[in-house]
Order: structure tokens, then sequence, then C-alpha cells
């Protein structure tokens, strides 16, 4: 019974596929020549839709950004030397204290629109650690440098 219904079913398709093209073609290899002096073409580098799409990232400006500097170390004057540091480095520098609490190395401390700019601020200071700030001890419309022992 099965035999039957597999011929029947080859049947069909010979029937349903007779007269159409092949759906194989033919490829034929095409050997070239080398060149044997090469010449030196200048080329236009080829753009990638990626990079052509690529938006330009904006450049932080560092006058524009609010800068506050802590101390979190037993180093008098720390955080006023670093405060001016970052003033000749040409942040906006609003104020210089003394930070109470906890912090394990010196640390940039970013809101998330300004991360950039901390990467940069971190750069500019020497200071390994960015991170974002935390909603409560910190404004979020400024960077916070907190300092201690460890600092630049």
């Amino acid at each position: 019974m099965l035999s039957i219904i597999a011929v029947a079913m080859a049947g069909i398709a010979y029937v349903a596929t007779r007269g159409q093209e092949p759906t194989e073609r033919e490829v034929t290899t095409v050997s070239r020549k080398a060149d044997p002096t090469p010449t030196a073409t200048p080329s236009t580098p080829v753009k990638t839709d990626k990079e052509k799409k690529k938006p330009a990232k904006p450049q932080v400006q560092r006058g524009k950004v609010y800068v506050e500097v802590y101390n979190n170390s037993g180093i008098t004057g720390l955080a006023g030397r670093i405060a001016t540091q970052a003033t000749d480095a040409g942040w906006q520098v609003v104020g210089s204290d003394n930070w109470y609490g906890t912090i394990p190395t010196s640390t940039v401390y970013y809101p998330q629109r300004l991360k950039a700019a901390g990467k940069m601020l971190a750069l500019d200071l020497g200071i390994q650690r960015v991170m974002p700030a935390v909603d409560g001890p910190m404004r979020l419309d400024r960077l916070t440098v907190v300092l201690t022992a460890d600092a630049a």
C-alpha cells in the first residue's frame, strides 16, 4: 500500500514540474591573469552603512559642567588642591568640602546624562574609579568627586 502511494506521489511531482526551467544552473570558472607590474592607484575608502549612520558624539564642554570636590581622607587641603587642578583643566568647580561616609577609593560620581563628562574629569584628575551618582547625598545636576588618601 505504501509503495503504491509513493509511486503515485512521484508521478504527480513529475507531471507538476514538467516543462519548467531547471533550478540548477551551470557554473563556469573564469581565470584571471595576474598583472606582472602592479600600479598604484589612489583609492577612496568606501564607507559602509554603519559608518555613515554613526552620529558624532557630542563633545564635553568642561566649562559648562558643574563639579563639586569632597575630601574623604585625613589629608588637610586635599579637596582644595584637587578643585584647583580641576579648575585649571577648565572644569567649573562650584564647591569643595569634607565628605562624611566611607568611600573605598577616590571616585568621580556622575548623573547618567553626564557620564562622558565624568569619565573625562576622571582622566583629567588621574582618578581610576568612575561610578553613577547616588541620589540623596549627591546632586544630580553635576559631577561629584570624593577623594581618599590615594588621590592624585
